[in-house]
């Protein structure tokens, strides 16, 4: 199988199964290290319900990123430009960012924007719009063909902030070595290292920065400072946030949350059936 990255060679890493039925190839590039399964011929059976149900982080994820977000737009780009969330589920993150004063527009062609309806690209009349910064948070990991979905992206706009977990530093030997396979729900298909994303931004002629962990940019301007890196606080503010943090700490004790209780008793579920 050809790399989907490079065109060039793939080895075979392993085989699994995806969707508790389908036996599945993992393969990965020779010169770059991504990961690509086999064609994914059961897709349609993957996006009978396009959030699937162990997907409850949705929420919080978007609460995340929206504060990650907000912080990069502030110290980087245009605040008072137009932004586009491409893929953008049921349009939770454009309204999140909309109510922080982000003039955010969502798509998404295989979800029902509910959460931000009349504000979507296809309210926008003109021919060909264009967007300061385009996100794509967990988009990656689902293309089929990525090469010609980031060129989709760049089509918008010349800077594309997304998200998509990069691989651990050591080899993933199997289904069990990585949790972002995510086999129970046969969606991810395309996995990325920060070789791969690398050859992706030299081949369109972008610049690329990453927090080295899940949130990545590709951007035609050249930074002096990786917009990942925050900038450190005086130490007078450093200080009484510190003192905030600790009053409200005592105060109102935060409660264990149920979130990873809840995915694992779902997956388990999932996985008995």
């Amino acid at each position: 199988m050809k790399s989907k990255i490079t065109g060039g060679e793939t080895v075979l890493l392993f085989a699994a199964k995806i969707l508790n039925k389908y036996e599945v190839k993992y393969y990965q590039c020779i010169e770059t290290g991504f990961i690509q399964t086999e064609e994914p011929y059961w897709l349609q059976e993957a996006y009978s319900s396009a959030i699937t149900k162990l997907d409850i982080g949705l929420p919080y994820r978007n609460e995340l990123l929206r504060d990650k977000t907000v912080k990069i737009l502030m110290d980087n780009f245009n605040v008072h430009g137009r932004f586009l969330d491409y893929a953008g589920g049921y349009g939770l993150f454009t309204r999140l960012m909309r109510d922080k004063g982000f003039n955010f527009y969502h798509t998404d062609i295989y979800c029902q924007n509910l959460f931000a309806e009349n504000f979507d690209l296809a309210d926008i009349k003109e021919q060909s719009p264009k967007f300061e910064v385009l996100t794509a948070f967990e988009v990656f990991e689902h293309m089929v063909n990525p090469k010609d979905e980031i060129s989709r992206l760049f089509s918008y706009s010349d800077n594309v902030l997304f998200s998509t977990e990069l691989q651990p530093e050591t080899t993933v030997k199997g289904i069990n070595h990585w949790w972002y396979l995510s086999p129970e729900t046969g969606q991810h298909i395309s996995f990325f290292n920060r070789n791969s994303l690398e050859f992706l931004s030299k081949k369109f002629g972008y610049n690329f920065y990453s927090d080295g962990v899940s949130t990545h940019l590709f951007s035609k301007r050249k930074f002096a400072v990786n917009p990942f890196k925050e900038k450190r606080a005086p130490f007078f503010i450093r200080k009484m946030r510190r003192m905030v943090h600790n009053y409200e700490l005592k105060k109102y004790p935060p409660l264990e949350g149920l979130l990873q209780s809840d995915w694992q008793y779902i997956k388990d579920k999932i996985n008995q059936h």
